[in-house]
């Protein structure tokens, strides 16, 4: 995919004159920088010292280090999946290859790499997740727990590989900061996990090379801020793995400059991504829980260096952890909404770990959990360390008494019943369109609702699936037409401008939000008004949606009702009622969906010309789903009823 003049220009209208003018140094600094590369300093005498308290390891749930060792050793027979793509070579891998689409990115400086041509590069997140270096910080975590020396040998062997082929500002794994800065906090925690290993300190601060890369690491990072409409989630990975760096690896003249930098703009940005009742501002909630893995960690670095951190980060990644405990279902899993790709910002535990859960634990190790929090019964390995190295104690902020149901700033209301042992849980989506002018990880989603029934989905929000070099599944996926809500005349509520860029935003009020009732509107379709009433009733276990359009009808509107179902749920539809099945646990499970009379109902799976019947369960990864969809009018103010009916 490649970037038109035109989206160079929607693009830069979306920025304040302070954005463009640090983005005009940038490219100053850049033209600069291809021919000035100044070598690190020396550096004499370094050691590590943020070291694991003694006993660490030994706290590990042995269910947990057991799935880390099946992994590692998955790992060290060559293979890994990716974004849905099975890989087998590394053994030995090679850095710039991307495995989907057979292609081997150029080489060259940095910031010409034309990275979101597919074409030209391949598949940029397949190539850039493998030097993330997460799957390094597994086998360093291996070895810590078994001390087999066959683990850390194979780390130092792929970081002196990827060091020595990777020289600094050249090649694809220099051209965004938020890989630099995971990159960075994988490389301390990898120098932290080996350090019972002889061969540490060669490795690390003994090695010329690794210094000179740790170095232009923090020199890049610190030169190239994400900025303004940019300063998501990334601009967290690049503070949070500078921090940690300049708190693990403070061996050079500028660490401290570097680790304070670092530290102001995370805790201004912590505060900025996130709303005050702790839901990412994003309302992409897979970057919610990236950002929090990474306030975590770096609260780690801080405690395990003594640096001081100011009480407002904490009390945000403690607000950020309640939310997060509200929102969950039965099983523990979050909202499905917005962008997800899959990222995290710390890896040490092995597969089929649950990272909300994971989360949640570590949460009530480092904050403590409240009543009303769901119970975590798994394990993972990851909490034990964090909580090893953050100082324990509870910001002193009132916490909230009950399970909240409604985020007000977020607009997002969870409705919950109970259905015999199991639950029917819901989410209704009244919320900003997304964060900053770009919007960048939002979907044309407003008034969507998200239905799970113990934890399987039934109206299922279909996910993201990619993000470049497949624009029409890039579009599909966050497409109106794409999420359980209403369109109008063939068209998305709000203006996207570009993948990562919407030029016009839905504007939703949310008019009641109760316990079993939810009423929202939004503005998206100018001249009409869509409004969507939702009521949950335990006792019939029944879900009522009305939706309505208000305002001009003339010409009449052409109205798209879609409802996407879950990938478990089998749909036989006649007319306008759908019985849906599926099985939990060995156990059938049936609804009935009453659709809307006045719209022609279809059910549509798997198409892919225009696409439509589909769900993403991860990045990279799609499935056909059943998707039913009704067309129609918009005729004066009458309403379209859905009333879903759980059986039993």
């Amino acid at each position: 995919m490649t970037m038109s003049a035109g989206w160079y220009l929607r693009r830069l209208s979306r920025m304040g004159p302070r954005e463009v003018g640090g983005r005009v140094g940038d490219a100053v600094r850049r033209r600069r920088w291809r021919s000035a590369r100044p070598g690190c300093p020396s550096v004499t005498g370094a050691r590590f010292t943020a070291v694991l308290p003694a006993g660490t390891i030994a706290a590990v749930p042995p269910d947990a280090a057991k799935r880390l060792i099946a992994e590692a050793d998955r790992l060290m027979a060559g293979h890994a999946e990716y974004f849905g793509v099975d890989r087998d070579d590394l053994a030995d891998p090679d850095w710039w290859y991307d495995p989907k689409t057979g292609r081997r990115a150029p080489w060259g400086y940095a910031f010409d790499m034309p990275y979101r041509n597919e074409d030209a590069v391949g598949d940029i997140k397949q190539i850039w997740e493998l030097s993330r270096h997460q799957y390094l910080t597994v086998l360093a975590a291996a070895y810590a727990i078994t001390g087999d020396e066959r683990y850390a040998e194979r780390v130092a062997e792929h970081l002196r590989s990827w060091w020595a082929g990777n020289a600094p500002l050249r090649g694809v794994h220099w051209i965004s900061g938020i890989e630099l800065g995971i990159r960075l906090l994988s490389w301390v925690w990898i120098r932290r996990l080996l350090d019972g290993w002889p061969g540490a300190a060669g490795l690390f601060e003994g090695n010329p090379v690794a210094l000179n890369q740790i170095w232009h690491h923090q020199r890049w990072l610190a030169a190239f801020p994400s900025r303004g409409s940019s300063a998501n989630n990334h601009v967290i990975a690049e503070a949070a793995g500078q921090f940690a760096a300049a708190c693990a690896f403070g061996w050079f003249p500028s660490s401290a400059r570097w680790r304070a930098g670092a530290l102001r703009s995370l805790e201004r940005h912590l505060r900025s991504n996130t709303f005050a009742s702790g839901l990412n501002r994003e309302l992409a909630t897979e970057y919610h829980g990236l950002v929090l893995e990474l306030g975590l960690a770096a609260v780690a670095e801080a405690d395990a260096a003594g640096v001081p951190v100011r009480a407002s980060v904490r009390l945000v990644l403690l607000r950020m952890t309640d939310a997060l405990a509200a929102v969950v279902d039965s099983r523990l899993r979050p909202p499905r909404q917005g962008d997800a790709d899959d990222g995290h910002g710390l890896v040490v535990d092995g597969a089929g770990t649950d990272r909300w859960a994971s989360l949640l634990a570590t949460g009530d190790a480092v904050f403590g959990r409240l009543p009303w929090w769901p119970t975590v019964t798994g394990t993972d390995v990851r909490t034990p360390l964090l909580a090893a190295l953050i100082k324990p104690g509870e910001p002193a902020v009132k916490r909230p008494a009950s399970r909240p149901a409604h985020f007000a700033d977020a607009g997002m209301t969870i409705l919950r019943a109970p259905a015999g042992t199991a639950e029917i849980w819901c989410r209704c989506d009244g919320g900003p369109h997304g964060f900053l002018s770009i919007a960048a990880h939002a979907h044309a989603d407003a008034l969507s609702v998200e239905v799970r029934h113990d934890g399987v989905d039934v109206l299922a929000d279909p996910g993201t699936f990619c993000y470049h070099g497949q624009p029409e599944w890039r579009q599909y996926f966050r497409s109106t037409l794409g999420h359980n809500t209403l369109q109008l005349d063939g068209r998305d509520q709000s203006v996207s401008g570009g993948p990562f860029l919407w030029t016009r935003h839905a504007q939703t009020r949310v008019q009641v939000a109760d316990v079993d009732h939810w009423c929202a509107e939004h503005d998206g379709y100018q001249r009409s008004v869509h409004r969507r009433r939702v009521e949950l009733t335990a006792a019939s276990q029944e879900l009522r949606v009305v939706d309505e359009v208000r305002g001009q009808h003339s010409p009449r509107r052409a109205v798209h009702l879609a409802f996407h179902l879950g990938p478990a749920i089998a749909a036989d539809l006649a007319g306008n009622r759908a019985v849906l099945t599926w099985t939990r646990d060995g156990e059938d499970r049936s609804a009935v969906l009453d659709l809307p009379g006045q719209l022609s109902w279809q059910a549509h799976r798997g198409e892919s010309d225009p696409p439509l019947g589909w769900y993403s369960a991860g990045f990279g990864r799609k499935e056909p789903a059943t998707t039913l969809v009704g067309t129609g009018f918009a005729d004066g103010a009458q309403g379209f009823t859905t009333v879903l009916r759980f059986r039993g």
